[in-house]
């Protein structure tokens, strides 16, 4: 049996492969389908799953252990498929671990077995909706282009009724970039408490620059963020939880960041596809970057392969100068290598398309986030014990700095 990994890890599996039932406009993800037979299922076989289950509980080196399911669509599988996810879990499991299973899904197809399900198994539910029905149904819609919001607020609703644990992930692309608060508005307003953002960036196919008129334009992607960041930071703060506000935190904790695309080197967020076969990177799935098959080589291996840990280090060390002098580099890093595909005010290649967006958010938020670390440092005798301090701090709470007055009216204002 191979010892467990040194550090964590993150695995996207794919165990209905690029099967989805909807057909998203921006959807990179679709066309994978070509990279296997024709009549080949695109099921991920018992053995398949079994072996891979028994290797990831194997290689993890943390008590807890975290399985990720996604697609395509993975709840096309159906919910008998689930369950025998759980008994192998069940089966290969020691009593020292603890399982955490995740989903991301359309919504569309969620009912009440399916909640009951995942409610008893405790999954974790993150949900794919690009805001109100005019915002979401531009381009979430079906393969015949009919609209989808109605499916996947049903399927929202279901959650909550269940009390999953749930998230919205948003593609934030050219037109909803444009009416952030009308995104963030309206998933406050259904309840939901935690928020992923992700910018649509899609080269232009065949041109050397570029992109879709659908992708988000760098300024708007800043604006849209740090428009919410204000009103997060107003009336939020302790409420809701937005990943990208959080991630921005963890620099001025001295924490390392959770998300890979804002990590120094990348390479530990790996696709396993429905045959075993392990790709670097979720947006890498090609045949450069298929390291090998479970089927074959151990989990552990591919982790760890010269391949993979190469891809990893080439996004530091294809860092161009300009970001490595920015300012706001340890926040940012590059971001993912996929949006480096612009030059540098001085001629360099490898900027991220993104750059003059994410400069503007994170030094816009920089000075609320490293004031908030200062006080929590002061308060806890310079210790640092939370990743975001702020979600412990109301506006209307008193001063953490011993001032007497309400926070808002003390450090949550000061520059």
């Amino acid at each position: 049996m191979p010892p467990p990994l040194s550090r964590p890890f993150q695995i996207f599996v794919k165990p209905t492969g690029p099967l989805c039932n909807l057909g998203c406009a921006y959807c990179y993800y679709l066309d994978k389908k070509a990279l296997f037979a024709g009549n080949e299922s695109l099921r991920m076989s018992d053995a398949v799953l079994e072996s891979y289950i028994q290797q990831h509980l194997q290689a993890c080196p943390d008590p807890e252990v975290r399985f990720s399911w996604h697609g395509g669509e993975p709840t096309l599988l159906g919910i008998d498929y689930f369950r025998k996810i759980v008994a192998l879990q069940m089966q290969y499991q020691s009593p020292k671990l603890r399982i955490i299973n995740g989903i991301q899904t359309n919504g569309t197809l969620l009912n009440e077995e399916w909640c009951r399900f995942l409610s008893e198994e405790q999954f974790n539910v993150g949900v794919s909706m690009d805001g109100p029905p005019e915002l979401h149904d531009l381009y979430r819609v079906t393969r015949n282009n009919s609209p989808t919001h109605h499916e996947t607020l049903r399927g929202l609703e279901l959650l909550q009724k269940h009390g999953i644990a749930h998230e919205i992930l948003c593609v934030v692309n050219a037109a909803n970039s444009q009416r952030p608060l009308r995104v963030y508005r309206y998933f406050k307003q259904l309840g939901v408490k935690y928020f992923t953002f992700l910018p649509l960036v899609e080269p232009q196919p065949g041109a050397t620059s570029g992109v879709t008129p659908r992708s988000v334009q760098p300024q708007a992607w800043g604006n849209f963020l740090c428009t919410i960041f204000d009103e997060w930071q107003e009336r939020d703060i302790g409420a809701i939880k937005v990943q990208i506000f959080e991630e921005a935190a963890r620099s001025a904790f001295g924490q390392e960041h959770t998300l890979c695309i804002f990590r120094p080197v990348c390479g530990d967020v790996p696709v396993l596809e429905h045959n075993g076969d392990f790709y670097s990177c979720d947006h890498y799935v090609d045949a450069q970057h298929c390291i090998g098959n479970i089927c074959t080589t151990p989990l552990t291996d591919l982790l760890d392969h010269p391949a993979q840990r190469a891809f990893g280090q080439a996004k530091l060390s294809t860092l161009p100068r300009y970001c490595r002098e920015c300012t706001v580099r340890d926040m940012c890093n590059g971001e993912c290598p996929k949006n480096r595909f612009i030059t540098t005010p001085d001629g360099e290649p490898g900027l991220n398309y993104l750059c003059a967006g994410y400069k503007q958010f994170f030094s816009h938020c920089r000075p609320f986030v490293n004031q908030i670390a200062a006080l929590w440092r002061q308060q806890s005798g310079g210790t640092i014990k939370a990743v975001v301090p702020a979600a412990n701090i109301g506006r209307n709470d008193p001063c953490p700095c011993g001032s007497g007055k309400k926070y808002k009216k003390c450090c949550m204002t000061r520059g």
